[in-house]
C-alpha cells in the first residue's frame, strides 16, 4: 500500500487490467477507486446489479457503451455516468480501440479481493468456470441478472 492506499498491484481478468487507486481503508470506508483498461472488442462481467453501493463511471480514454437498465450510453473521455445502487448494467467496447475508465465505488465496499478471486477463476487454465465466477460475484455484493 502507498500514499492514499493506492496499490501498484495490476489486477488481470479475461484482457481486463484493473489498478485499485484508492482502496476502503484510505477513505474510511465511504469510496474505493479503481481504473480498468478494457481491449477492444471486451466486455465483462454479465449484467448485473449492487444493492449496497453506488458506481460512478468517468471516461478517462476510448468508449465503452454502458447498457444500464436496457438503455445503451456511450462513456468516451471525460464523459461521466452514474449507475445508482440495484440498477443492472454491463458494458462492452466495440469502438476497435483501448478504452480506459474510472469507478468510484461508494461506499466503499468493492475492493481488490473480488477482482483477485475473478482473476484464480481466468487464470486456472481451460474455459473459465462460470458458475464459480457467479458465486465470486454474489460473494462479494454484486448480483448477476441471469
Amino acid at each position: 500500500m502507498t500514499a492514499a492506499g493506492m496499490t501498484a498491484e495490476e489486477i488481470r481478468i479475461a484482457g481486463i487490467v484493473v489498478r485499485f487507486l484508492v482502496e476502503a481503508e484510505a477513505t474510511a470506508g465511504t469510496a474505493t477507486l479503481f481504473e480498468f483498461d478494457v481491449p477492444a472488442e471486451g466486455h465483462e462481467p454479465p449484467p448485473h446489479s449492487h444493492d449496497s453501493w453506488e458506481e460512478t463511471i468517468y471516461g478517462v480514454r476510448g468508449t465503452l457503451a454502458w447498457i444500464v437498465d436496457g438503455v445503451t450510453t456511450t462513456v468516451g473521455a471525460g464523459e461521466v455516468l452514474v449507475i445508482p445502487r440495484g440498477v443492472v448494467h454491463s458494458f462492452e467496447n466495440s469502438s476497435g480501440e483501448l478504452a480506459t475508465q474510472l469507478a468510484v465505488i461508494t461506499p466503499g465496499l468493492l475492493g481488490p479481493g473480488y477482482f483477485r478471486d475473478l482473476a484464480a477463476i481466468f487464470d486456472a487454465g481451460g474455459p473459465p468456470d462460470l458458475a464459480a465466477a457467479l458465486d465470486v460475484m454474489r460473494r462479494h455484493g454484486l448480483t448477476p441478472a441471469l
